[in-house]
């Protein structure tokens, strides 16, 4: 256990945040997308957040709440919990436009575009809604990594990581419209690296909000919810992702490999 489990946990999430920076980067600084390796890491992304989410982080919190109100009701809890994670992630993604919605996919081919879509008025709008969907998008997922950590600082490197490589195609995704905005290259760059901010922020007002409430039954239905919302941004998010950037069978590897290092070091490190 680290000797500040709550600093801890805050700078994993910091780290997976930032991880836009680096898709940033590879926007401006790559010359082409790489597919394939993108595809891999994607769906390897995918089967960590699912194979955890459900064989483990289910599981505690269901063991968390049956505890405080029995085997039955434990379950239902941790069931409707699971599923109310999974519905307030679906409706944040429904309400953030599709253009603007970093998740959707974008290459670093692109930029060359940006000539097609100089027009004033469309400008300033592109830029807030993108920076609004970054943010809204980023806030329950840095909830998720900073509550996970707290709980399980081994399972919360593993969100961490698998959150970060997550986050380094969707800064490909976010610098791609806010140049399209602004025409600056700088500008993207430092906007979309600092979206990141976004996960961290949601993990320091998601916990100043529940800590006065904190105790195992609030621990698990958070637990449970963070499971759910793991489980949505891998199957919505990841995979289709990973079949945007490559091949089938490269994504469906990818997911496998991330499955298999997971039920690895649960079994090392349990």
């Amino acid at each position: 256990m680290p000797a500040d489990p709550v600093l801890f946990a805050f700078g994993l999430t910091l780290l997976a945040g930032l991880a836009t920076g680096v898709g940033s980067a590879l926007a401006f600084f790559a010359k082409q997308t790489n597919t394939r390796f993108l595809s891999v890491a994607l769906g390897f992304s995918a089967g960590v957040m699912i194979y955890v989410s459900m064989i483990e982080i289910f599981f505690k919190a269901r063991e968390s709440l049956a505890e405080i109100l029995g085997e039955t009701a434990g379950y239902r809890m941790t069931t409707l919990a699971f599923f109310a994670g999974i519905l307030l992630i679906a409706v944040i993604d429904k309400l953030v436009p599709s253009f603007e919605n970093p998740h959707e996919i974008r290459n670093v081919e692109d930029i060359e575009e940006v000539e097609a879509m100089r027009e004033k008025n469309a400008l300033l709008r592109m830029g807030l809604l993108s920076a609004l969907a970054i943010g809204i998008h980023n806030f329950p997922e840095g909830l998720a990594t900073f509550t996970t950590a707290l709980r399980d600082p081994t399972l919360g490197v593993s969100i961490a990581v698998a959150i970060a490589i997550h986050n380094i195609p969707e800064g490909i995704a976010v610098s791609v419209p806010i140049y399209y905005a602004t025409g600056s290259k700088k500008k993207a760059f430092t906007l979309s690296f600092l979206s990141g901010l976004a996960e961290p922020v949601g993990a320091l007002v998601g916990y100043l909000i529940l800590l006065p409430f904190f105790n195992d039954l609030v621990y698990g239905m958070l637990f449970a919810s963070v499971a759910g919302i793991m489980v949505f941004i891998s199957i919505d998010e990841l995979l289709p992702s990973a079949e945007k950037y490559g091949e089938h069978h490269l994504s469906i590897y990818g997911l496998i490999a991330g499955m298999a290092v997971m039920a690895a070091s649960l079994i090392l490190f349990a």
